[in-house]
């Protein structure tokens, strides 16, 4: 039977370098809004021997994660792993100044789409799977980061009551905190900030997957 992995925000930065970590033992589906960002994916993994399903969607999009998963069950019955990278980052601004759309949208993304995602996908996970969510707790409460750091923090919150609510009966839920990275949703948050002293994804992925087993 063929394992598979799914990744939700796997064009850029950690869920693409999960992604290239996993191929070698996992058949990749990969979800992310940007059609080219996920061809070029799919090079790489193409490169290292590896198979994966493009799955350019918004998972803001009910009817199209609906689609994505009923799809997965047509074609393979199950999951084995679910890794959720894809997260909105509103700018940076004072919680008085919030911009009503970037509110909705880091909601919509961070908040929503994960209490939609659960449902349809701990079905196809059973009681064997494992999903897989970042937190990124340093940001919650932090000035400047309302829109982003309350959304995440919601995001994870939800995900610890899956997490104590599976612990006996499955799936496993892990919920862990990569090192900070170079990638460009830091670099949206620290412009100015030494890039250098960052991990590079690919190095926290290793260790990431080093947890799934």
């Amino acid at each position: 039977m063929t394992r598979l992995a799914l990744i939700t925000g796997a064009s850029r930065g950690l869920g693409a370098a999960l992604a290239e970590a996993l191929c070698d033992s996992y058949h990749i589906v990969a979800v992310a809004r940007t059609t080219g960002a996920l061809e070029e994916l799919d090079d790489r993994i193409q490169v290292k021997g590896g198979q994966a399903t493009l799955a350019p969607m918004d998972i803001t999009n009910t009817d199209a994660m609906a689609t994505l998963c009923r799809g997965i069950y047509d074609r393979w019955g199950h999951l084995d792993l679910w890794v959720h990278t894809a997260v909105h980052t509103a700018p940076l601004t004072p919680a008085s100044h919030l911009d009503a759309k970037d509110w909705a949208k880091s909601v919509a993304s961070n908040v929503t789409a994960t209490g939609t995602l659960i449902p349809f996908i701990a079905p196809l996970l059973g009681d064997t799977g494992t999903a897989l969510f970042l937190d990124d707790p340093t940001t919650a409460g932090r000035k400047f980061f309302g829109a982003y750091g309350a959304s995440k923090a919601a995001q994870i919150a939800l995900a610890r009551s899956w997490q104590a609510e599976t612990a006996k009966t499955g799936p496993r839920v892990l919920i862990e905190t990569p090192a900070p990275m170079p990638t460009a949703l830091r670099a949206r948050f620290f412009p100015g900030e030494d890039r250098n002293a960052l991990s590079p994804a690919d190095i926290e992925a290793a260790a990431l997957v080093k947890k799934l087993h």
